[in-house]
């Protein structure tokens, strides 16, 4: 048998399933599409759900993918073992009611056995307990000895998702070798030793679950394979595990090269190793699939994973940022099967670099704060950190449970893990709560799910602004209906439709459907499964029946609005692209026909010179007049043309390619310009960031342009007006009349400071002594926090060394100051904690330094027990 490595297995995977009459597709993007039940894609079969449910008619009835998947359910063990990993591919093969299981179980044994080469007589097959069917297969078709074929019962056998398709598998085992066995004489398939692993699984989804134990016969059998490529890698190469195959090896490899460790010479190190070599594989892919890292959702995923890297470097010595150096390594391994990878590789790496560096600060704050924790547990002669703040350091500043362990050990301190357990259990079930689920795709039902899925729509609306069709189907909000009347809203779906439904952050059309005697206003137009295109709305007047055929009419004016807008997003991107540098990507894009917002990766505000810049660009290829023109190709082509593809978008076999000159190539199914003179202007309003390593523009253009300026001349009319001069002298009078409130700011002040003084009087007969440091404690009327700052400094120099404590009412709130001087620091007073104590008395509290501090409070009433007390709160403090 030959050692073929991961890519050489994929490739003959896909080709073999090819040669069998599969559709072989991309895999799709690890940010699941229409379906709430996933965070991110964990099975080859997840994104074809609508496939298998009859939601959507596929492409194909066979089809054949290589899965990109991540799954953190066993984070924890992620290292410690050389089994678990979070990201892995997925190989499949599925039918949708096309083959069933005589030509799944029989491709299986073929691809493995002829194509693979691995020998017959170290395969073991198992079945369902009950699949008589799937043995006689094996058995009578395919010759393998009955006792080689293992039933099992449901738990291992039977696939089964709640309610919903399920079925009986058919799982395929390969003997390692007694070299990987436990040396037990009953090690067996099934054994928890790592001699008989399972290299494939064949799901027969044959029945519908009703959730509650009954099962009734489908119609249509699908068949789900699923196979992990590198665990086949594992067997193929004869490798202890997926951290030894070829891929995986050179990346292991790196974080050797790059920490100056050796595999296999020290457990606690070899953790580490393959803790990262397993989360830079899964944050490459991710951030190729356009996550960015966060606080909520997949983003969290994404932040936790690369942080545990990070971590991690830091425990084997590794003082640089590496995580992008080892991300270089996984795209150059993974590249020929993901070329998205290669793509996305300047993004990918800047965006590591920064996360990084982000972190490095993070966990020098944690540092900080565990120490503090540990001052606590100190003075407080505690033993045991509360399993709050551990989870606090975890989930705040990215420290994994066992490095606060293993810090706090050093110095003889233990975690309530516990208490910690429940903590990280409350943070899951309010993450599992906000991930509604009410069927099997993750998604709400609505009427739309009751059309029959071989309906489809074709938008005609790139050429035609109205159009003649024929109703396909007709829906109230609740029910599928034969007709529409005058007063009720609803949904008419139609053959062709000059509607553009909103999609690729174009804002749908609006418009006005009619026949000779009937109206519905378009509100609406939403893109469902299948191809299918809602125009939602009302009927004005008349009746509105199936197979009517009808006149669809645009507004046209939106459309064209949103054109202009629509094509001056194109120029922004490659503007942005040639100011700020390659790595800038669309992350998201709104378009109006009032205004155009467009979200990108970039990891600092731009400056005013840049913004400059890109609107210097941007209106220049407007100037130009540049055709605006579409091209239909296939993706290899378009990428090729050098046109510009969306992060994590799924592309068919061919695409649309927009063109703008020679200056920009996207691919686009959205409506544009045709030629970019008609946008006529382009002006950015503003400028702001969204989220990390991602800002947002907004802007304008055309007569919105106008209209902007319009406003703007009226609102600086206005201002001038008010300020009593004319427009293009109002900077100098703001900056003249600037001066005079300073100058009467200064005067006020000075004014309230005599006033505050001599509201006071002479009080220095009401210091007293407190084991030899002087105390002033006296009430003051009327006096702002700024106020008592100004008359405590007075006063300190007036006293001398000692403390000195101001409190006054002012809008029926308590001010309250403390001072101390360096000689009544010495002796231990400490300003920060007198106000603490003090503050309490008048419903309040604050701190501060010990020289300095001030307090807020809201019961006036009671600041006679503030001057009271300060004796004995001055008296606790001296030593």
């Amino acid at each position: 048998m030959k050692a073929y490595g991961v890519n050489e297995l994929r490739k003959m995977y896909l080709d073999f399933f090819e040669s069998k009459d599969h559709l072989k597709m991309n895999s799709f993007s690890l940010v699941p599409q229409n379906d709430k039940s996933l965070l991110l894609i964990n099975s080859g079969m997840a994104p074809l759900k609508p496939f298998f449910t009859g939601q959507e008619i596929p492409p194909k009835k066979r089809v054949t993918t290589c899965q990109k998947c991540i799954r953190t359910g066993d984070i924890e063990n992620v290292g410690k073992t050389a089994r678990h990993g979070t990201f892995f591919e997925m190989l499949g093969n599925f039918s949708f009611g096309d083959y069933f299981k005589k030509e799944a179980i029989s491709w299986s044994w073929e691809f493995l056995t002829q194509v693979v080469g691995l020998e017959p007589d170290r395969l073991y097959p198992s079945v369902y307990l009950e699949d008589d069917e799937a043995f006689d297969i094996w058995n009578k078709e395919l010759g393998i000895a009955a006792d080689r074929i293992f039933r099992m019962g449901k738990e291992d056998n039977f696939w089964e998702h709640g309610a919903g398709p399920c079925g009986p598998c058919s799982e395929i085992y390969y003997d390692r070798g007694e070299k990987y066995g436990c040396s037990s004489p009953d090690c067996t398939v099934g054994c928890e030793c790592d001699r008989y692993i399972e290299v494939w699984n064949n799901v027969f989804t044959q029945f519908e679950s009703d959730g509650n134990g009954n099962y009734t016969e489908l119609i249509q059998k699908n068949i789900d394979t699923g196979m992990g490529l590198e665990r086949l890698a594992t067997v193929v190469q004869d490798v202890d595990s997926i951290f030894d195959v070829d891929t995986i090896k050179a990346l292991r490899d790196k974080v050797c090269e790059v920490s100056g460790v050796t595999y296999k010479s020290d457990a606690k190190v070899d953790v580490s190793i393959r803790l990262i070599t397993d989360h830079i594989r899964s944050v490459t892919f991710m951030i190729s699939d356009g996550i960015i890292p966060s606080n909520e959702g997949r983003g969290y995923v994404l932040r936790r994973l690369l942080r545990r890297a990070a971590r991690h470097g830091r425990l084997l010595g590794i003082k640089d940022r590496f995580l992008a150096k080892l991300s270089a390594t996984v795209i150059k391994e993974h590249r020929d099967g993901y070329p998205e990878l290669e793509e996305k590789k300047d993004y990918i790496l800047k965006l590591l670099t920064i996360e990084e560096d982000n972190f490095n600060k993070t966990i020098d704050q944690g540092l900080t704060i565990l120490a503090e924790m540990e001052d606590v547990l100190v003075k407080e002669g505690i033993k045991t950190l509360s399993g709050e703040d551990a989870f606090k350091l975890y989930d705040t500043y990215g420290f994994p449970l066992d490095l606060t362990k293993e810090i706090l050990e050093e110095k003889g301190f233990s975690i309530d893990e516990e208490g910690f357990k429940k903590a990280m259990d409350v943070q899951r079930e309010t993450a599992r709560s906000a991930r509604a689920v009410t069927n099997y795709m993750g998604a709400d039902e609505t009427v739309y799910q009751q059309l029959d899925p071989s309906l489809t729509s074709t938008f005609v609306g790139y050429d035609n602004d109205s159009y003649k069709s024929k109703i396909i189907a007709l829906t109230t909000d609740t029910e599928v209906v034969e007709e529409l009347i005058a007063g009720q809203s609803g949904t008419i779906f139609v053959q062709e439709t000059p509607f553009y439904a909103t999609s690729g952050g174009q804002v749908a059309d609006t418009g006005m459907i009619t026949t000779a005697d009937s109206e519905f206003q378009v509100e609406d137009t939403i893109k469902l499964q299948g191809g299918k295109i809602g125009h939602v709305g009302k009927v004005t007047k008349g009746m509105f029946k199936v197979t009517e055929e009808i006149n669809l009419t645009i507004d046209k004016e939106k459309r064209t609005a949103t054109g202009k807008n629509h094509s001056a997003t194109h120029l922004l991107q490659k503007a942005l692209r040639l100011v700020l540098g390659s790595h800038v990507e669309q992350a998201g894009s709104f378009v109006t026909n009032e205004r155009l917002r467009f979200d990108f990766t970039h990891f600092s505000a731009l400056t005013k010179e840049e913004i400059r810049k890109v609107e210097e660009i941007v209106n220049k290829e407007i100037a130009e007049g540049l055709s605006v023109e579409t091209s239909i190709m296939t993706i290899e082509e378009a990428k090729k043309s050098g046109a510009m593809a969306l992060f994590g978008e799924k592309y068919g076999d061919k695409v649309r390619v927009v063109s703008m000159g020679d200056f920009s190539r996207e691919l686009c199914g959205g409506t544009h310009v045709k030629n970019t003179g008609s946008i006529l202007v382009f002006k950015v309003i503003s400028e702001t960031g969204v989220a990390a390593g991602v800002r947002r523009i907004e802007a304008l253009t055309g007569s919105g342009v106008f209209s902007f300026y319009e406003q703007l001349e009226e609102e600086l009319n206005v201002a001038a007006k008010t300020a009593k001069t004319e427009p293009a002298l109002l900077a100098k009078k703001i900056e003249a009349l600037q001066e005079e409130m300073k100058t009467l700011q200064s005067e006020n002040e000075k004014l309230k400071n005599k006033l505050a003084k001599d509201a006071l009087g002479d009080v220095m007969n009401q210091v007293t002594e407190v084991k030899g440091i002087k105390l002033l404690a006296v009430k003051v009327p009327e006096v702002d926090m700024n106020g008592l700052r100004n008359l405590g400094d007075q006063l300190k120099d007036k006293l001398g060394e000692g403390v000195i404590i101001l409190v006054s009412a002012l809008d029926g709130k308590v001010n309250l100051i403390a001072m101390a001087t360096e000689g009544a620091m010495a002796k231990g007073a400490h300003a920060g904690n007198l106000i603490k104590e003090l503050a309490v008395l008048v419903g309040g509290g604050g701190g501060g330094r010990p020289n300095m501090a001030q307090a807020g409070g809201k019961n006036p009433k009671n600041m006679d027990a503030v001057i009271e007390n300060a004796v004995k709160a001055l008296e606790g403090q001296i030593k």
